[in-house]
């Protein structure tokens, strides 16, 4: 059971749509890291089989996984006042993406004297079922649910846009936190070993991709973007999900028999450098930290022009930031062809990382918000 709210530090409850390390699991897990003991955390998913994140967890971290009401499910009354009187045993609630809305939904029907803890609401994005267009049932459904929430967070310009423009939430109410990384781990040159099982083609440069594997991120035309370099290309994917045989299956299907599939691997500091290339080739981002990686490593990037990311990196490696695979793949063919190009594009991305994705500047900007939510400002600082 949760500790009585208000007594201690504040205990933090965590609803998510799946717990599956991807960029909102990441940046909570940072933030749950660097605040240490200053918070307790319970975590839930409304995919309770999805819960693979919680390894990138510190152990020192007060955190529990406690069994509660269905998080998914048909919205129901009966369902919701489970939810509710699950969420008043805790201090401060905080939802992530569309898979959360059911306990934004309970939180906004409660009466005003039902006691409940304040919640935040926080948007990365959008799954392949909205990649090419919201569903208007569900902006609806999102607009009655937040007129409750103590505030929502976006990480991106986009994003911001939506908020008030689809979901009408007020200026005052949302939130813009760009994602910030610990730029000064990404300056030291990853070891050759850094990732497990790489051999290396001889003569090849490395295009390296960070992603959950889900339909959204679209590995497979990444795959179709390096086979029409494949002579001078080689792809690792750095993640796991259920699209890792698909991905297979088209590497084969053209060609790419050094594809390497790393897996899961925390801690990218240590090998994202070892990338000639970065490469997203996502349907749908809004402000992907791995891309911040990558540029704080001093690697140039090759993108498909969703969410913030011509806006992220460097002007000079903007023209790389393309809307369809035939400009994905000619990005990729024309940064292996020029070192030169790649080593200034690496710089200018890195220099942009340094002067705008600190992690310092997100941490706090967080910790105000959560703080005076809690009615603490500095608790979590």
């Amino acid at each position: 059971m949760a500790e009585e709210p208000g007594r201690g530090r504040p205990h933090i409850l965590h609803v998510h749509g799946s717990f599956s390390l991807g960029g909102k699991e990441a940046r909570a897990i940072q933030l749950m890291n660097i605040w240490g003991d200053k918070a307790r955390h319970s975590i839930v998913s409304a995919d309770p089989d999805a819960m693979g994140a919680r390894a990138a967890i510190d152990p020192a971290v007060a955190v529990d996984y406690p069994d509660g009401p269905s998080f998914a499910g048909k919205p129901g009354l009966a369902r919701y006042r489970e939810i509710r009187a699950f969420l008043k045993q805790f201090d401060l609630i905080l939802t992530y993406n569309w898979g959360s809305m059911d306990a934004v939904m309970a939180h906004r029907l409660a009466a005003p004297s039902a006691g409940l803890p304040p919640l935040i609401h926080h948007e990365d994005g959008f799954n392949a079922d909205e990649a090419n267009g919201l569903k208007t049932k569900r902006n609806l459904f999102r607009r009655v649910a937040l007129q409750r929430a103590h505030g929502m967070v976006v990480p991106s310009v986009r994003l911001e846009g939506i908020a008030r423009t689809v979901w009408k939430q007020p200026a005052g109410k949302v939130h813009l936190i760009r994602n910030g990384i610990d730029i000064p781990r990404y300056a030291m040159p990853p070891a050759p070993d850094a990732i497990p099982g790489l051999v290396r083609s001889p003569g090849k440069l490395l295009v390296g991709t960070l992603a959950g594997l889900r339909a959204v991120k679209n590995i497979p035309r990444l795959v179709r973007a390096v086979a029409a370099h494949k002579d001078r290309l080689q792809l690792v994917v750095v993640g796991e999900g259920p699209e890792r045989d698909a991905i297979l299956a088209e590497a084969a299907a053209h060609g790419l028999d050094d594809i390497h599939m790393a897996g899961f691997m925390d801690r990218p500091w240590r090998f994202v450098g070892l990338f000639d290339i970065f490469a997203l080739s996502s349907d749908s981002e809004q402000f992907p930290i791995s891309l911040v990686e990558a540029m704080a490593a001093g690697v140039p990037a090759a993108s498909m022009d969703v969410g913030d990311v011509a806006n992220m990196v460097a002007p000079d490696n903007r023209p790389f930031v393309v809307p369809d695979e035939a400009g994905l793949a000619d990005a990729l063919g024309v940064l292996a062809a020029d070192a030169d190009l790649r080593a200034r594009l690496g710089d200018a991305n890195r220099q942009r990382a340094q002067r705008d994705y600190a992690q310092e500047d997100m941490v706090n900007a967080y910790a105000r918000l959560y703080g005076e939510a809690l009615a603490s400002p500095m608790i979590l600082r």
